[in-house]
């Protein structure tokens, strides 16, 4: 038996906003200027999820490079500017599904804070989640650990039992996991489709769902009744 759910959290590349197919690809390549080749499943496995001190630790581990001070700063102007171009999106469904959360929301993401106000900015929901947003640069570990998801629940007052993280990386549900919430897996994202999940059986998340539109089946005591629609 599950305790109520109080409170849902949310992260926000690949759950939020549909970007991680664009942040892959667009860091692919800029690893690909400093010698580094990786392919998708490699990214999708070891990069989703994580800041991006945990993404420098990876590649001066798995190859031997350490890159240099400006990458970050420089991959992160690129990656904005293709956000802009190719025209960064809600996930289909979530921008309606806010207003009928009976229980609060919020925000846990290992993006940066300009990154999330960038991200929020073009796709019109930065009012949906003002006052709602936790980073990973507010923790002193990322995801995996507990840290994130815990501090967004604690800013709501809210105990992790009680809280639904929705996730769609291995660290984040694993985060959650730690963190005794309840976690589901979004795999809704243009990242993940025609791509076999990485999975690892020690992380498994309670439910995985594809959709927002599907949520109010799934999980109705989250959610106000939708008002009648009478005769004017």
């Amino acid at each position: 038996m599950t305790a109520p759910i109080r409170l849902v959290l949310f992260d926000m590349d690949g759950v939020v906003v549909d970007s991680e197919i664009i942040s892959l690809r667009m860091l692919m390549a800029e690893l690909a200027q400093h010698g580094i080749t990786v392919d998708l499943p490699y990214v999708a496995r070891h990069f989703l999820g994580r800041s991006y001190p945990v993404v420098l630790a990876q590649i001066r581990r798995d190859f031997g490079i350490a890159l240099p001070i400006g990458f970050e700063a420089d991959y992160r102007a690129r990656l904005f500017a293709a956000f802009a171009a190719e025209g960064l999106r809600a996930m289909p469904h979530l921008a309606a599904l806010l207003p009928r959360l009976a229980v609060p929301y919020a925000l846990a993401t290992s993006s940066s804070p300009a990154r999330v106000a960038e991200s929020l900015r073009l796709t019109g929901l930065a009012a949906a989640f003002a006052g709602r947003i936790s980073t990973a640069s507010e923790v002193a570990r990322g995801k995996p650990a507990p840290d994130l998801p815990l501090l967004a629940a604690a800013r709501a007052g809210v105990a992790p039992r009680h809280c639904l993280l929705i996730e769609d990386s291995l660290a984040g549900i694993a985060a959650g996991l730690a963190a005794g919430m309840q976690v589901w897996q979004f795999t809704g994202g243009s990242h993940l489709q025609g791509m076999d999940l990485p999975e690892d059986p020690e992380i498994v998340p309670h439910r995985r769902f594809a959709s927002f539109a599907d949520l109010p089946a799934l999980c109705p005591q989250i959610l106000s009744p939708e008002p009648a629609h009478g005769p004017a």
